[in-house]
């Protein structure tokens, strides 16, 4: 078993979304119950996650939504910027809390502390763009993290998304830097938010080439993804030779998720986790950061989280 950071934290919950939201804190009950069936956590490291540096965040986020954002759960408002983004009072301070341990999980495995992380944290962060809240989103985790692990030398990070909606967020943060080659696989945006994620969307600039997209019509199953991943995702990023490899996992791909339109199954979420793993180890020295994005079902969040993590562990 190869060393492993784990970043979960029972302040996460705290961040309320009122009832009936699909993104609640149960989720990660079921996620923490996955945790403990995959048999890690003894021999893992524990990633205490402190809040994010304002400056590091402000890097990535207009200073004036951050603020709004703070002023709004400073005066209790249930919404921010658009309706499925409900906040509670804590939110901003736990929005801060889950970039915070996404960067400190970059920094544990630059370090040597671990060699892989898996960062259960809330709100996710794909859907959130500059200067706005949305999707249940508020501050881009996958973005801040890239940022971190820019700083810190690396000249190329890939983030590979595969939650079932179209990380806006992400490719536009990205859409003109060439260092960060963003892929998504997600369901087709003319069915399904947020209507991003075109397979025509390439990136503009220097970094034309540097996003790939890979949408799929409803109903798509296992053998699509597996296609898409062979002859798409793996070519490219063997091509771009990452030196750190982030992913935006979420599970509401799954055929059981009551958000998705897709119909994969619990084994191909670990097959691609397999491949991408077996390239990192040759590119990226084996430095993987799998962050939590959306799964919605909590059976399915509790068997998926428990294979991810127990193949990140071998």
């Amino acid at each position: 078993m190869i060393p492993l950071g784990i970043c979960q934290d029972e302040r996460f919950k705290r961040h309320r979304t009122g009832p009936g939201h699909p993104e609640c804190p149960a989720r990660l009950d079921a996620v923490g119950a996955g945790l403990e069936d995959a048999g890690v956590l003894a021999h893992a490291a524990v990633i205490q996650p402190e809040p994010i540096d304002r400056g590091a965040l402000e890097a990535r986020h207009d200073p004036v939504y951050v603020r709004r954002f703070e002023q709004a759960c400073q005066a209790g408002q249930p919404v921010i910027d658009v309706p499925d983004c409900t906040i509670s009072r804590a939110s901003f301070e736990i929005a801060l809390l889950a970039a915070g341990g996404v960067v400190a999980a970059v920094g544990g495995i630059l370090s040597g502390a671990y060699r892989r992380a898996f960062c259960a944290v809330r709100p996710p962060g794909h859907h959130a763009e500059p200067d706005r809240a949305m999707g249940f989103c508020m501050f881009n985790n996958v973005a801040l993290a890239a940022d971190a692990a820019r700083r810190a030398g690396i000249e190329r990070v890939l983030i590979l998304d595969w939650d079932v909606h179209h990380g806006n967020g992400t490719q536009h943060m990205f859409y003109h830097d060439p260092s960060v080659y963003y892929i998504s696989l997600h369901g087709h945006p003319e069915y399904l938010f947020p209507g991003t994620g075109l397979a025509e969307e390439i990136g503009e600039g220097e970094a034309r080439g540097t996003t790939l997209n890979l949408p799929l019509m409803p109903g798509a199953t296992d053998d699509d993804a597996r296609a898409a991943f062979r002859e798409s995702v793996m070519p490219a990023v063997r091509s771009f030779e990452p030196e750190f490899v982030l992913l935006s996992t979420g599970f509401d791909a799954h055929r059981d998720d009551p958000l998705g339109i897709l119909s994969w199954t619990d084994a191909v979420f670990e097959e691609m986790l397999t491949q991408v793993l077996e390239l990192a180890d040759h590119t990226a020295e084996g430095r993987v950061l799998s962050v939590l994005e959306g799964g919605y079902d909590p059976a399915v969040l509790r068997r998926c989280t428990a294979a991810h993590v127990r193949r990140l562990a071998q």
